[in-house]
């Protein structure tokens, strides 16, 4: 039996090194059809050959295929035809059911990161592949993409974007450091706690403490208009300190008298007590409002951020119920 299955084993690692060779020789004729500008001729034959190794089950090789030779069209300027070898890596994930690894994550950010950023075809890409990251779990796609996605877009200087995607990944120290940069070059010194505070709320509202407590950390120490603190010169910046400390208490009496001490400084944006009334509910165990003060886009965002009561039901009271940030 032993001496079955070792010789079993080793014509598998023949076959794979046939099929390996087969890919190269095939990858070869590709690349020097691109070479000398056959765009279209290669584009055509690299979508023929990835159905054809799909058909015979050969995902690895499909994946493979279409990873390099949209790595090659990259290179080369030839953006659509890149976009569309980029989607049928996702596919061959989709249709294969690939558990997710770091490495197929950073292939993925690594497609999206040449992308034209102005493409449909990218915001199409980033979709498809945050919802094969989640692997069915019905998140919003798995943290270390989002991590990915949010230090591309940050090169970018796609500051409001990569925001977005920090949110949902755990890299607080990351997010803070990115805040920092946006705040210098793009805020206004008066609204130099403004940008950390929007970050902390939202990391709250996802029931997130950790990270928020590091982006606030980070940012504070960093940032340098930011005196040293706590306390600190500017009350927004106290009230987000006293709130993180707050938390581990989970004393209703203490965070409502943090809210209205601090209205002043609360006022200054709409979304804080929208938000806060949130953490009220994850943290102290506020009842929820039955109805929101605001409509038209306020609302509508606030519903992205929060989930709709009427729709939730009974599952408004569960924490763990993803929240959508925009």
């Amino acid at each position: 039996m032993a001496a079955t299955a070792a010789m079993a084993e080793q014509e598998g690692a023949r076959n794979g090194a046939r099929n390996r060779g087969g890919v190269q020789r095939v990858e070869g004729k590709l690349r020097a059809s691109v070479e000398k500008g056959e765009y279209y001729e290669a584009h055509q034959m690299y979508r023929t050959l990835f159905f054809r190794y799909m058909s015979q089950s050969k995902h690895a090789e499909a994946r493979e295929l279409m990873c390099s030779g949209a790595l090659l069209f990259f290179s080369h300027g030839q953006q659509n035809s890149a976009a569309d070898l980029s989607m049928l890596v996702l596919e061959s994930l989709e249709k294969a059911e690939v558990e997710v690894a770091d490495e197929l994550l950073e292939n993925l950010a690594k497609l999206f990161s040449l992308m034209d950023p102005n493409s449909p075809e990218r915001v199409a890409f980033v979709s498809r592949a945050l919802k094969w990251s989640s692997g069915g779990s019905g998140r919003l796609g798995h943290p270390r993409l989002h991590q990915l996605l949010a230090l591309t877009l940050w090169r970018e200087q796609n500051y409001c974007e990569s925001r977005y995607h920090f949110l949902h990944s755990a890299d607080g120290e990351g997010c803070a450091n990115m805040l920092v940069e946006y705040s210098t070059s793009r805020g206004f010194h008066s609204e130099v706690d403004m940008f950390v505070a929007q970050a902390v709320l939202q990391f709250l509202c996802l029931k997130n403490k950790s990270s928020a407590s590091v982006v606030f950390t980070t940012y504070t120490q960093r940032h340098p208009s930011i005196e040293d603190g706590p306390p600190f010169v500017q009350p927004l910046l106290n009230f987000l300190w006293f709130l993180l400390l707050a938390l581990d208490g989970g004393k209703l009496t203490v965070f409502t008298v943090l809210c209205e001490q601090y209205q002043p400084s609360l006022r200054r944006d709409p979304m804080y007590n929208e938000y806060l009334d949130r953490i009220g509910q994850l943290f102290f165990g506020v009842p929820p409002k039955q109805t929101s003060s605001y409509g038209g886009l306020l609302g509508n965002l606030l519903s992205s951020l929060m989930g709709s009561s009427e729709q939730e039901g009974e599952d408004s009271q569960d924490d763990s119920s993803p929240i959508e940030l925009d």
